[in-house]
């Protein structure tokens, strides 16, 4: 009897896993607002450039600086988003909800840990792409050898990325077999 409460107690203590959920939700939702407003303010200032006849010197660095942050900020809300379905599917419960009932697919579907680390991880990847190259933007090449590491740097991140492709392409093809 003892041993019964305990586990009960156990199982149910998995519960606690719901303010990661929520405030994962909330995290996600905060950077979305952050993020739109974000783009607001380059909308804005797009439409004050050109409605005073103004052309700033670095006009369009700045512009898609700014969209790539808030690209950034995108990408980090949806980490948070599968962050957040994912351990709630894991722990608490399926969503009946997010099924599409016509192919029966689930794009947040997570079924392991290991499934969710895997697509937390190619997301972070994407966010650290897109953060290089918002890098790269501001970045000043005094001679021939640094743009021979910025063109190796491109290189590897191509790479790297083709290899992720690959791996993502290999587990859908078990999860189909499977």
């Amino acid at each position: 009897m003892i041993e019964r409460l305990f586990e009960n107690t156990m199982w149910k203590a998995r519960l606690f896993i719901i303010f990661a959920v929520v405030f994962g939700l909330i995290g996600a939702v905060i950077l979305f607002i952050v993020a739109s407003v974000d783009i607001y303010g380059v909308l804005a200032y797009t439409v004050n450039v050109y409605a005073n006849g103004l052309h700033p010197e670095d006009f369009h660095q700045v512009i898609v600086s700014q969209i790539i942050g808030a690209v950034d900020l995108y990408l980090i809300a949806i980490v948070m988003l599968i962050f957040a379905f994912g351990i709630y599917e894991l722990f608490i419960s399926k969503i009946e909800a997010a099924e599409n009932k016509e192919t029966g697919q689930n794009i947040l579907a997570i079924s392991s840990l290991d499934q969710l680390k895997d697509k937390i991880a190619k997301v972070i990847v994407m966010v650290l792409v897109v953060g290089f190259f918002q890098r790269v933007l501001h970045t000043e090449y005094n001679g021939a050898l640094e743009m021979l590491y910025f063109a190796m740097s491109i290189m590897v991140l191509a790479i790297g990325l083709f290899f992720l492709g690959k791996v993502g392409k290999k587990e859908e093809k078990k999860e189909i077999k499977g």
